[in-house]
C-alpha cells in the first residue's frame, strides 16, 4: 500500500530530525520524508497528522505474550493488538511460557503466528537452561537459528554459579547475549521490598542486597567470559551505582528499567493493593529517583513496559498470594512522556529511550532491521507511531486491548491521569491500529 502521512511533526531521535513534514510510504518502506515526499501524489491512503507527533514505532524489550500455554491470561492476538494500540511495533518476548521456549519448534511456531497477525514484530528470548530449571544448558545455536535473539532465565535465578559460568562461556563463544534480572536465589523470595512499608504491613521483604549481590557475581562472570550481558528491570539506587561503575570500566553491559519502578514506590501498595504486586517489587522513593536520573543520563539504556498480563482470579487474592505482574504495553508511551516531562527531558531524548536506544541494545540480533528499526529514515522499514502529545486520558480496565486488565496505573488506584495517546500505528507500512 502507498500511504502518505501529511502535516505531522516528524521526530527521529536517532538522527536529530524534528520538523513539520510529510512521510511517504510504499510497501513496507519509507520512500520520502519532507521535500522527498512532496511528489508522492498517488497515495492509496492519506493520513492527516496535523497536531500529531510522527515518531518511529516503539521498541519494547520486555513483554510476556502468554502463548503458548497460558492463554487464559493472554492470547497472542490480544497482546499484539495491545502492542499496536500502544505504538509498539517491535517487542522482545520472554521465554517463560508453558512449555518454556527451550525448543526450536516452539520458537518457530511463535514467530510464525506473530507474522500472520502482522500487528507487531516479535523477537523471542530463548531459555538459558532447560525448563528454566538452572541445571542443563539449552541448545543455544539451534534456538538462535530458529529466531531467538538472546537467552534469559526471566525471574528464575541460577543458584549454581558453575552453571552460570558455563552458560556465559558458551554464549560468549558464539556471540550470543545473555539477558538476566539480577536477583539472588535465596534473598529474593519475599513479596515486597524490605523497608518500613513491608514491616508495617507484615509482608515478607526482598532486600536491596538481593539485587546487588547478584550484580557483583554477574559482573565478575562478565569479566571472566566477556559475554554481552543485558540487565533486566533494575530496581535500586545501589544497583544503579554498580551498573555505572561497570560501564565506566568498559564491561559489555546494558540495562533497562520498567515503567513500574520508574513511577511508583512501595508506599503505593497502600492497604494491600494486589495491582501493586510486581516483580521486581516497588522500592523506596530514593530508588525510584535514582532510576529516573540513570535513565536520563544514559546509565540505564532503555525503558520497558514489563508487560505481564495476569488473569482476574490470580489477582483477586491476598497481596502475598496474588500473582505478580501487570499489563503495560498500552501505557509505555504515556509513561515515558510523563518521565520525560518530570525530568525536563527534550521530547526527542524521551522518545529515544523507547525507540532507537532499545535497538542499540539488540544490535546485530535484529539482522536486516538493525539499521532502520526504531528510526524514521528514507529507505528504512515503515514502522511508525502517530500520537497526540496533548491528549489526556485516565486508564480504566475496560479500555485496554490486553486480555490482562490489571495495572497499577488504573485511575482508581492512583488517581493519576496520563498525557499522550497513540492515534495510529503502522507496521511494515500496514496500518495495525487506528484510533481516529
Amino acid at each position: 500500500m502507498r500511504v502518505l502521512i501529511k502535516g505531522g511533526r516528524v521526530i527521529d531521535p536517532a538522527s536529530g530530525r524534528d520538523e513539520l513534514a510529510d512521510v511517504a510510504i510504499a510497501g513496507d518502506r519509507i520512500v520520502g520524508i519532507g521535500a522527498k515526499a512532496a511528489g508522492f501524489a498517488e497515495a492509496e491512503r492519506i493520513i492527516d497528522a496535523s497536531g500529531l507527533i510522527v515518531a518511529p514505532g516503539l521498541v519494547d524489550l520486555a513483554a510476556r505474550l502468554r502463548e503458548p500455554g497460558q492463554e487464559h491470561e493472554g492470547m497472542l492476538e490480544s497482546e499484539l493488538q495491545a502492542a499496536a494500540a500502544g505504538g509498539v511495533t517491535s517487542l522482545v518476548c520472554l521465554p517463560d511460557t508453558d512449555p518454556v521456549l527451550d525448543e526450536p519448534g516452539l520458537v518457530e511456531m511463535l514467530k510464525f503466528r506473530a507474522r500472520k497477525l502482522s500487528r507487531c514484530r516479535v523477537f523471542p528470548l530463548g531459555a538459558l537452561t532447560r525448563r528454566l530449571e538452572g541445571q542443563t544448558l539449552t541448545e543455544m545455536v539451534e534456538l538462535t537459528e530458529a529466531g531467538c535473539i538472546g537467552f534469559s532465565q526471566v525471574d528464575v535465578p541460577v543458584p549454581d554459579t558453575q552453571v552460570m559460568l558455563r552458560a556465559m562461556q558458551y554464549a560468549a563463544t558464539h556471540g550470543f547475549a545473555v539477558w538476566l534480572r539480577p536477583q539472588d536465589a535465596w534473598l529474593g523470595k519475599g513479596v515486597a521490598a524490605s523497608g518500613a512499608v513491608a514491616t508495617r504491613l507484615g509482608l515478607s521483604g526482598v532486600p536491596v542486597a538481593a539485587e546487588t549481590i547478584a550484580l557483583h557475581t554477574l559482573f565478575e562472570l562478565v569479566r571472566v567470559t566477556g559475554v554481552r550481558l543485558h540487565l533486566c528491570r533494575l530496581s535500586s539506587a545501589a544497583g544503579v551505582a554498580l551498573l555505572r561503575r561497570a560501564k565506566a570500566e568498559g564491561l559489555p553491559v546494558t540495562a533497562d528499567v520498567s515503567i513500574n519502578s520508574l513511577h511508583l514506590t512501595d508506599v503505593d501498595i497502600g492497604f494491600f493493593d494486589a495491582d501493586m504486586r510486581l516483580t521486581p517489587p516497588l522500592r523506596q522513593g530514593g530508588d525510584r529517583d535514582a532510576l529516573r536520573a540513570a535513565l536520563a543520563d544514559g546509565t540505564v539504556d532503555a525503558l520497558v513496559s514489563d508487560h505481564n498480563p495476569v488473569a482476574e482470579d490470580m489477582k483477586n487474592l491476598p497481596f502475598g498470594e496474588a500473582e505478580p505482574g501487570a499489563t503495560g504495553l498500552e501505557l509505555l508511551l504515556a509513561l515515558a512522556l510523563r518521565w520525560g516531562a518530570d525530568q525536563g527531558q527534550p521530547l526527542a531524548r524521551t522518545l529515544a529511550r523507547v525507540t532507537c536506544d532499545p535497538v542499540r541494545v539488540l544490535g546485530d540480533a535484529l539482522g536486516s532491521l538493525a539499521s532502520s528499526a526504531g528510526r524514521l529514515v528514507e529507505g528504512g522499514v515503515a514502522d511508525v507511531c502517530l500520537f497526540d502529545p496533548s491528549a489526556d486520558w485516565a486508564v480504566t480496565p475496560e479500555q485496554l486491548c490486553s486480555q490482562g486488565k490489571h495495572t497499577p496505573f488504573a485511575f482508581r488506584s492512583t488517581g493519576m491521569g496520563l498525557r499522550g495517546r497513540v492515534r495510529t500505528t503502522l507496521v511494515a507500512g500496514t496500518i495495525a491500529y487506528d484510533r481516529r
